[in-house]
């Protein structure tokens, strides 16, 4: 009784688990890569002008679909495909051992969207958000086999490193962004936290690993 009393006590208030929650869901990972995109969209349009086959500085609904189609539609379908056929024990892929089938055939959405976009001429740092995006899902298939790492805070550590790019590459002070899309990451990690979802070193272990990707992903492409 004791026990269960004190394990109770450790829990968050729903006060703070509900929002917890809610931001858990609404910056999930799987949502990260069109979020970017839009947000890169709405910072840099003059940098989607005159792209090939499409020209996304009048028209950016076109890209933004087949983002959301090939980074958030595909890898969701698959991880229900594969919870309905018994592939994996939960949809939140808890274990370590269910993320592995759905890593895999993530990791092939994004290299395809990566090289069709990239022989499009798209514009650089879409091609870094992209590049990096796809080497963060490798790099969480290769941590994973050894140590649970959030890919939450992968995702947005990914994002604070595109935005740690612009910072410096853009002609226009981007410090606003910057410092937002910084708290917004921490926001994430809190709530990971609050939901006893992860460990405080699988937390900072997905920030680590996220923003690195992407400043590889621009050395790479510079």
């Amino acid at each position: 009784m004791e026990q269960h009393t004190t394990v109770e006590k450790s829990r968050p208030s729903s006060a703070l688990r509900i929002p917890a929650i809610l931001i858990s869901y609404i910056f999930h990972p799987v949502f990260m890569p069109a979020a970017m995109t839009v947000l890169l969209y709405k910072l840099t349009p003059h940098s989607f002008a005159g792209v090939n086959v499409l020209d996304f500085s009048k028209q950016p609904l076109p890209l933004i679909v087949s983002i959301i189609i090939s980074t958030a539609f595909f890898p969701l379908l698959s991880v229900l495909l594969m919870k309905g056929l018994g592939f994996v024990e939960s949809i939140q892929l808890e274990n370590p051992k269910d993320r592995i089938i759905p890593l895999i055939a993530t990791m092939t959405f994004y290299f395809w969207i990566y090289n069709v976009m990239s022989n499009t001429n798209a514009p650089f740092l879409f091609q870094v958000l992209l590049l990096g995006s796809f080497w963060g899902v490798i790099a969480i298939f290769m941590v994973n086999i050894f140590f649970k790492i959030s890919m939450h805070t992968t995702a947005a550590g990914s994002a604070v490193g595109l935005m740690l790019v612009l910072l410096f590459l853009s002609p226009v002070n981007m410090i606003l962004p910057f410092f937002a899309v910084l708290i917004v990451a921490g926001i994430i990690g809190t709530a990971r936290l609050l939901l006893s979802a992860h460990q405080p070193a699988q937390i900072w272990l997905g920030y680590i690993v996220g923003f690195l990707v992407q400043i590889a992903a621009y050395f790479y492409l510079k």
